[in-house]
């Protein structure tokens, strides 16, 4: 079950990253409500995996998913760069994670 928790913490962070990108562009209640929202729920999520899995790994997990999912929102919905060696920077951090879940 900690690992569904991670997956969530790690998904709520990245709506997190996006509405703190959304009060960038517009300092609004829906932009600070999806920042609050996001961080809420993912250091919830992240609090609830940390019962039955290592902080290290955890921490470790979750900072993998939340970079990783923000650069893939900012390559489709923010017309960020999608640059083959980006992709692949990407896919190694992505591959880091993995291999977490495989050892702990």
């Amino acid at each position: 079950m900690g690992w569904f928790f991670l997956i969530f913490a790690g998904v709520f962070e990245v709506v997190g990253v996006v509405g703190m990108n959304q009060i960038n562009k517009a300092k609004n209640i829906r932009s600070f409500a999806i920042f609050i929202v996001g961080i809420v729920l993912s250091f919830g999520f992240l609090s609830q995996a940390m019962k039955s899995l290592p902080m290290g790994t955890s921490y470790a997990v979750w900072t993998g998913i939340g970079t990783v999912g923000g650069a893939i929102v900012g390559m489709l919905f923010y017309g960020e760069s999608k640059n083959w060696k980006r992709i692949v920077f990407i896919s190694m951090v992505l591959s880091a994670a993995v291999g977490l879940k495989l050892i702990a």
